[in-house]
Order: C-alpha cells, then structure tokens, then sequence
C-alpha cells in the first residue's frame, strides 16, 4: 500500500467527520488493508479477523437460489462416470454411489430451504434409478449415504417402498450391517492394513440411522448410530486440537512443517455428519449432548483456520503444505457454521462472519459455466489440488452450503 493511502485510511479511521456514503465504501477497501496488514499469521497462512467489516453482505435469496440452480446444472450435465457405462445404468450406480448419493444430499437440502420442485423432482428420479436400494460399497458405512437421499424422500413422500430395502438390509445379517457385525462401519478394503479401520468419513453416513429411527419409530436405530460414532470419535477425535484425523494412520505423523495432519475435507465429512445428525436426533437422546459438544468445539477451531480469502485449505494445521484453496472441505464447514447459527447452536455475531467469507469464497471459486473449483479429487489425507478439478461431492457440499446460507439471507 502506498504512502498516501496508508495516510487516508489513517485519517478516515480516526477523524469522524461528515464524508459523503461514496467516499466510505472507496476507502472501505483501504482500511481492510490495513487490518489485514496487521492480521497475526497462523502457520504462514493469513487467518482474516473476525470482527473485519470489509466482506459484502450476504446476498439476497434470489441470487443464491441462481448460483445453485447454476451449479446442479452444470453437475448434471457433467456427470463423473467412475465406472465403465453398461447397459444397465442403474447397476453401473449401485457399484459406487457416495460421491453421487452426497451430491443429492445437497439437491435434498435446497429443496428443504427454498421449496423449489425441480430438485425434489431430480432426487426422486434418482431414486428410482436405483431402486431405493443401499448400493454394493464393499464399507458399509458407505451404504448409509444414500439412504439419508431415501428417507429424507420418504419424509417428504410418505412412501413406505423407497425405505423399506435400507429396514432389510440393516436387519440382515452381514458382515457390512450392523445385523451381523458389531463394527460393520470400519474399512477392511485394503489388504495391506492387518486390522479394519474406522475412518472419519463414515460419520456423514451417520444422519441415515437417526432419519431412519425417526421415520420409523424404531429407537434401535439410534442405538446402533450412538455406538458407531462413539466408537468411530473416541479413536479419531484429537482432544488438542478439537479436529478428527482421518484413520488411525496418521496420528502421531508431522508434515514436514512439524505440524500435524488433519485432513480437511475429512473434517468436513464429521462436522456436516454432526450438524445433520442433530436435525433428526431426539433432543431427549442420552448421546445428544456429545453431539453438540463435538459439533461446538469443531466450530470454533475451524473459524480459527479459515483463510482470509474465505476458504480453508487441504490439512487444517497446516495450510502452507497445500496452499491453495479447498472447496469441498470450505463447503461442508461452510454448510455446518451456517447450520449452527440457524439453529442457535452457535453465536451469531461470533460466526456470521465466517460464514459471510466462506460463501463468498465458495462463490468466486465457480466457473461461469456452474463448475465448482478447487475440489480434491478422490482421497484419504490431504493433497495438492488444481483449479479445475471437482467431484459430485464437491458439487453436494456447496449446494449444502448455499441451502443454509439462503436461509440467513433476506428475501430479497
């Protein structure tokens, strides 16, 4: 910043006389430099102050409800094959269905937030597409992501058909349910790990069993949900930090910055897991309270990783070992914090503004085609990302977002 600005901004802070409202938004920008200049840095990344007032306003529920009809757009015109198309599409979708199951998540949350029929439409002609069924994901708890899509319908529906695989495959014993394995939820896929591992994505799967509890009457469901992201957070959850590791693996293990390695979308799959898990969890649960207490602490630990651009980077801890942004974790925190003010769980004052950047960090980092940017590809741990690189995942954690931040905006 030059001299001269410095000088101006100076001025404009701290001689309150009568300037013209034009004058004031143009050196608006000025003061903003100069908080940031003197932001304290975390880990070499600039975290932006949470009191900043240069962040625009959230816009108006016409505009969000535009970008999102925007993004589904573009996703459903680019679908990600990860399996080679037969001529049986609805077996091709069964064999790997979370990242598209998370995507519909989101299509779900918009149409809760603004009514608008088209995504309810598209949900339910995804899920006769797939017959309602659970999939083949070789983890089980893989196979609660679409079911939350099934119930959710169901709610919305009241059709008895499109929960009734879920009810069978839960009580049929197996070694991938509950009904035949006491830790169904763990990942045994890789042949190079002696022992199943839990592993924090699964807890976005978690909000089935409470949705399911809640469709049916049935409490067992909330049992076998308590016990799974008990035992899931009671390895995974790091006391120091307030976040999750992603798997066992990794805990104990440094970057070469010396810090530790909490990956960020996998912090994403918990907190949006938390948040919708107490939508649907009895507020009489005995677990109830863990939840929100987990939920709470996350919060506050990720404002206080949040780039000043509005966006988080790939390992929580240490964002200048991948500094560029992340979307699909951004999205899920995004999604999360905004949850939490509407519901009250979290200060208003104390989060808006983080919510404010990361949907206008989210906003800046789609393509004029409805892309969403910046998204990690497939993976476990935190990695490089690249500006086009996106997932049906990542599209899910933005519409997530952008349905609880239409909430917050004005009808405008």
């Amino acid at each position: 910043m030059s001299t001269r600005r410095r000088w101006l901004a100076l001025m404009l802070v701290l001689c309150p006389v009568p300037i013209a409202v034009e004058t004031v938004k143009k050196f608006s920008v000025v003061v903003d430099d100069l908080r940031g200049a003197n932001t304290i840095q975390a880990a070499g990344t600039m975290v932006a102050p949470r009191d900043s007032g240069a962040v625009e306003e959230i816009p108006g529920r016409q505009a969000i409800l535009s970008i999102l009809r925007k993004v589904n757009s573009y996703q459903l015109a680019h679908p990600v094959l990860e399996e080679r198309q037969s001529a049986h599409r609805s077996k091709d979708l069964l064999r790997r269905p979370w990242p598209r199951a998370t995507w519909y998540t989101g299509v779900m949350g918009v149409w809760k937030a603004t009514k608008d029929s088209s995504f309810l439409e598209q949900a339910l002609d995804y899920g006769r597409q797939l017959r309602w069924q659970v999939g083949e994901e070789q983890v089980g708890a893989n196979r609660l992501f679409p079911i939350q899509i099934w119930a959710e319908l169901y709610f919305a529906k009241m059709d008895r058909a499109m929960i009734e695989p879920s009810i069978v495959w839960l009580s049929t014993p197996d070694p991938l349910s509950p009904a035949g394995s006491k830790r169904w939820y763990l990942d045994a896929r890789d042949s190079l790990k002696e022992h199943p591992v839990a592993y924090v994505d699964s807890l976005y799967g978690a909000p089935a069993l409470a949705m399911l509890a809640q469709a049916t009457g049935d409490k067992k469901y909330l049992d076998i949900m308590n016990s799974f992201f008990d035992d899931v957070t009671g390895q995974l959850f790091d006391q120091e930090s307030g976040l999750y590791y992603r798997d066992p693996s990794y805990i104990g293990q440094r970057t070469t910055n010396g810090k530790k390695i909490l990956w960020s979308r996998g912090n994403g799959w918990a907190f949006a897991g938390i948040a919708r898990v107490l939508e649907y969890l009895p507020k009489n649960n005995h677990s109830r309270q863990r939840y929100v207490d987990i939920f709470v602490r996350q919060a506050g630990e990720l404002i206080k990783r949040q780039g000043a651009d509005g966006m988080w980077r790939a390992n929580l801890d240490d964002p200048n070992e991948f500094p560029d942004p992340e979307s699909s974790g951004t999205g899920f925190f995004c999604f999360g914090l905004a949850w939490g003010i509407n519901q009250g769980f979290l200060n208003r004052q104390e989060y808006l503004q983080a919510v404010r950047k990361a949907w206008r960090g989210l906003t800046q980092n789609v393509s004029p085609g409805g892309k969403v940017l910046w998204g990690q590809l497939v993976d476990d741990q935190p990695r490089a990302t690249a500006r086009d690189s996106t997932h049906e995942y990542v599209t899910g954690a933005f519409l997530l977002a952008g349905s609880e931040v239409y909430r917050l905006a004005h009808a405008k």
